[in-house]
């Protein structure tokens, strides 16, 4: 691919005056969808030039688009024609092989997505910053969880339980000088508590690294300044607001947050036992006076803690520059301060301390189930109520999708590590007989997953039968799409089928409900049963009826196999991936979709690519629009589609009257609709109809993904065209020799209805142009002065050829 030598796109950048761009023009800019693709397929030309942003996310050109901008004006072809651009985002999500990594945060991921599903509800902004807060605390939860459980194998079971036991440290050569009968100066079981405790902080350490590099790269990406837009009930929301995509003070103080939280959860690891042993009978006056000190303040920068969380959500309606840099710093600092004085206070000498049984495993990870369950019921109450406010027939779940989602967020949380200690714990442990192995908790948790695994089953069972009935009854209906055409009942089928199999999208509210719902009720069992009788499942049930403990056994040996099969399958994708490029890719189309949303719960989920994306869509259209006074098509494909009303939204008005959308294969209602109402819900989506110059909607009923925006009264037919015919054709015709492919959610481009929508929204744009003017045309009112527009903006011209794929 050949790239143009041109000053970057910034604003008051020195370099070169741009020439006169040429007036009256129509842009074409084109998003292409999950995957991604490449430049020359999106415009299809076999060389492009890159004209603006850099090897993540740039702005293409036609190489023969870019040449004729040195042509003589009389050569020029006629200024009338569309000049088409493409914007390649997808190395934002999939560009290296590092990226695969962020699996491993899948469960922070998955609470942040909960933040956004809350109900529209205009007129109750308390009880939307109590939703965002509970959101915030639950994703604190999944951090001290995290960090907890890497305590838990390295403190617990590592340096408490087999190096303190001869026969498991004898095993292990490298625990050698860990153990008591070497009786080196680390064998004493504080010192080996505060040594492991270098484990679990360089985890928070890695956390807070990977979250502040992200943070400087996608969090700083500035939109352009402007005024906010007066929000009434016409469904102008969050997304119109000058804030929405720039969330770096939070970010901050959530990071500074969370880092002190998992340094804090390392400290108490260790002073609980040593406290504990110091108020004992026998224990020094001086050292349990230190210890009580040091709870106190663990306890109160813990406190600390929980005030950054809950003080400040997130500040949208200006573009908010400020950061709180006494938090951001000192909050960290302090807490690893705290550690390192727990560490000195444990490795105090204390002659007579042996280290038996297991550390307080089971009511720390009682605790955190706990409250995770009651932050999760809270957070379903006020879902109700904002519902209310607002009923939405079409929202998953009538509102209640957040909570079901933070649901699940916290069992994979649980279950991640859960399938860690237990894995280390039969590594570290062997036959089952020297130390005491992982809390009983985790054995419960592991217990409950057979169960699940069968509900799912069920429920699988269940959509599978309703896609068969559904494909029987389609066959007429495929038949009548193509009449005159010769049987083929094979091939009817197979369309059918495939119609059939796209439906199944909409049945996703039923699976996560059913899912996170179970999984709240197996959850609150396994809390139950592990605390109330302090044995595992197995001996829980021993004495019992013979097919009751034999369904425990079954289901704990089941649990734990299930759980290191999915933490091995887990890793391994992830090795491949980094190693695949083409498996890599596949791990980025799963970020695509869920790393859409900013970083508003939990500062260590995979970075919003978005924040990067919006702007630099917006920047591009408004500054094109001031320099030519032109107007433009910006078509999106898929999650281009969603992009693109995001950029569309944060435009200003005189502006976003400039743009006509064209989006195909889009998620806009049928996903983003039904699980973030309060943002793509028939308001929001109905006052982007209204703000934009013109709007065209291209749906298969093939497509899975894709679905028509549902838009109500007359404004559905104007935006929503007829659904597709897929296949294209039936049967073998001339101009289709060979059986054409069902494309479902692919190569729109390839039905004649894309273009005829094209080329009707451009004839709808060109008798509106202003007439040519010369220089720079004014600044729009409420439009930021961002300098000259750069070289490289368009001034050729050439028919757009084709997005993504």
């Amino acid at each position: 691919m050949e790239r143009a030598q041109r000053q970057p796109e910034t604003a008051g950048a020195d370099g070169p005056a741009a020439p006169d761009e040429p007036t009256g023009c129509t842009l074409e800019l084109l998003v292409h969808g999950v995957g991604g693709t490449t430049p020359e397929k999106m415009l299809d030309a076999p060389r492009t030039v890159r004209i603006t942003g850099d090897d993540t996310a740039a702005v293409f050109r036609r190489a023969e688009d870019v040449d004729a901008e040195n042509r003589p004006d009389e050569e020029r072809e006629h200024r009338g024609t569309p000049v088409p651009e493409a914007y390649v985002w997808c190395n934002l999500t999939s560009g290296n092989g590092a990226r695969a990594l962020w699996l491993l945060l899948l469960p922070f991921m998955v609470v942040n997505l909960a933040h956004w599903m809350r109900p529209g509800a205009p007129g109750r902004p308390r009880t939307v910053s109590l939703y965002g807060l509970l959101v915030r605390l639950v994703g604190l939860t999944l951090t001290v969880l995290l960090v907890a459980a890497a305590c838990e194998v390295a403190l617990d079971l590592t340096a408490w339980q087999c190096a303190g036991t001869h026969a498991c440290a004898a095993r292990h050569s490298w625990l050698g000088f860990l153990s008591p009968a070497a009786g080196g100066w680390w064998s004493a079981p504080g010192r080996r508590l505060a040594l492991a405790a270098l484990v679990p902080a360089a985890l928070t350490g890695l956390l807070w690294y990977l979250a502040h590099r992200t943070w400087s790269a996608y969090e700083s990406q500035q939109p352009i300044s402007r005024d906010p837009e007066p929000e009434d009930d016409s469904g102008n929301g969050s997304l119109s607001r000058p804030g929405f995509w720039y969330g770096r003070r939070l970010v901050a103080r959530l990071r500074a947050a969370h880092t002190a939280a998992g340094l804090l959860t390392v400290a108490a690891t260790i002073a609980a036992p040593t406290a504990a042993l110091d108020r004992g009978p026998g224990g020094a006056q001086t050292l349990d006076a230190a210890g009580r000190l040091l709870l106190t303040a663990l306890l109160v920068w813990s406190t600390a803690v929980l005030w950054v969380v809950c003080r400040r959500g997130r500040t949208e309606h200006l573009l908010d520059r400020q950061l709180d840099r006494h938090v951001v710093r000192r909050l960290p600092l302090g807490a690893l301060l705290l550690l390192l004085l727990t560490a000195v206070y444990a490795g105090w000498s204390r002659p007579g301390w042996q280290s038996t049984g297991r550390l307080a495993g089971d009511t720390a990870f009682g605790g955190i189930a706990l409250g995770q369950g009651l932050l999760v019921v809270a957070l379903a109450a006020v879902a109700h109520v904002l519902y209310r406010t607002r009923p939405d027939p079409r929202a998953a779940l009538r509102g209640l999708g957040g909570p079901a989602v933070a649901t699940l967020a916290c069992a994979l949380g649980g279950v991640m590590s859960g399938g860690v200690c237990q894995r280390v714990a039969d590594w570290l442990d062997g036959t089952g007989a020297s130390i005491p192995g992982p809390p009983v908790l985790l054995t419960w948790q592991a217990s409950v997953i057979p169960p699940l695994l069968v509900v799912l089953l069920a429920l699988c069972v269940r959509l599978a039968r309703r896609a068969r009935r559904l494909a029987r009854a389609e066959c007429p209906a495929v038949e009548r799409d193509h009449p005159g055409e010769p049987a083929d009942p094979e091939r009817t089928r197979r369309i059918a089928r495939t119609r059939a199999m796209a439906t199944l999208t909409d049945d996703g509210p039923l699976l996560v409900g059913a899912t996170s719902a179970v999984t709240l009720l197996l959850g609150a069992g396994a809390l139950v049963g592990a605390l109330g009788t302090d044995r595992t499942p197995a001996g829980a049930a021993a004495g019992t009826h013979p097919v009751l403990h034999g369904a425990a056994q079954t289901a704990q040996a089941l649990g734990s196999w299930l759980i290191g099969l999915g933490f091995i399958l887990f890793v391994t994708w992830g090795r491949r991936a980094y190693k695949d490029a083409s498996a890599r890719r596949t791990i980025g189309i799963l970020w695509d979709v869920g790393t859409f949303w900013p970083r508003a719960a939990h500062p260590f989920a995979p970075p919003c690519y978005a924040e990067r994306a919006v702007p630099d869509l917006t920047w591009r259209m408004a500054t094109w629009t001031r320099a030519t006074g032109g107007r433009l098509v910006l078509s999106g494909h898929s999650q281009g589609s969603v992009l693109a009303a995001a950029a569309a939204w944060q435009l200003t008005p005189p502006v976003r009257k400039r743009v006509a959308l064209l989006t195909y294969g889009s998620p806009l209602e049928r996903l983003y609709g039904r699980w973030f109402p309060a943002h793509f819900g028939p308001a929001a989506l109905g006052a982007l109809h209204r703000d934009v110059d013109c709007w065209r909607n291209l749906y298969r009923l093939t497509d899975p993904i894709g679905g028509p925006v549902r838009l109500p009264g007359d404004c559905g037919p104007e935006v929503d065209r007829a659904p597709l015919k897929d296949p294209l054709a039936y049967g073998r015709t001339a101009r289709h020799p060979l059986p054409a492919p069902v494309l479902g959610h692919s190569d729109y481009q390839a039905d004649p209805a894309f273009d005829e929508e094209r080329r009707r929204l451009l004839a709808r744009l060109r008798p509106d142009l202003p007439g040519p003017r010369h220089g720079r045309p004014d600044v729009p009112a409420g439009e930021a002065d961002t300098g000259p527009e750069p070289p490289g903006g368009p001034r050729s011209q050439g028919s757009a050829g084709r997005s993504s794929a």
